[in-house]
């Protein structure tokens, strides 16, 4: 069996922009707490497979050091691009076109920021990066540390539901771990959603 674990970076220097792959902010001295604190010091990982943004590598490197394993940057699992959008606040983009950001939430299809990459693309090279990280490593336990769209592309590829509904829909928190199973090579993946193991 397969088990590939997605977790979303922490939060970055610079607070809450639109960050695709265009804006490069390392994390910030709570996004590295929240990172350490979502990630047990017994976790288990055979290998760990990095975005090349700082946000994601970083971290990714001091983990796999401190559990001495390997850490594979994958430049498809870098986060989408944002267009002209890159590194603003939604305050910012508000100022600009008080409407643009509920339509983007209700059709982001249709209505991407001029310059974006397209969701089809993005879930693509997504896919088609954890399909080959999952052949590549059967048997394993793989920790990928990327970003909210990476999640939600790889949840919505195993679901076989669409991609602009889950990325309006799936509201993916800082340090957020997505889990997957493929029981065997050639299966459909499937997600893995573990017990509340908190005391009553």
């Amino acid at each position: 069996m397969t088990r590939i674990d997605v977790i979303r970076h922490g939060e970055p220097v610079g607070g809450r922009r639109y960050r695709g792959h265009g804006v490069d902010d390392p994390l910030s001295e709570k996004g590295w707490q929240q990172m350490w604190a979502a990630t047990p010091e017994t976790s288990g990982w055979d290998l760990i497979v990095t975005s090349p943004l700082l946000r994601c590598a970083e971290f990714a490197t001091a983990l796999a050091e401190r559990d001495k394993i390997e850490c594979h940057v994958v430049d498809a699992m870098k986060e989408i691009g944002f267009g002209e959008w890159e590194g603003k606040t939604p305050d910012e983009i508000i100022a600009d076109d008080p409407d643009a950001l509920e339509r983007f939430s209700d059709d982001p299809i249709h209505n991407r920021p001029e310059g974006a990459e397209s969701l089809e693309a993005f879930s693509t090279r997504v896919w088609q990066a954890y399909q080959a990280i999952a052949r590549a490593h059967h048997g394993k336990h793989i920790l990928i540390v990327a970003h909210a769209g990476v999640a939600r592309a790889v949840i919505a590829n195993v679901l076989r539901m669409p991609m602009d509904l889950a990325y309006s829909r799936l509201k993916i928190e800082y340090a957020a771990v997505v889990s997957t199973l493929i029981e065997k090579p050639g299966a459909a993946p499937k997600l893995h959603i573990t017990g509340n193991r908190q005391k009553p």
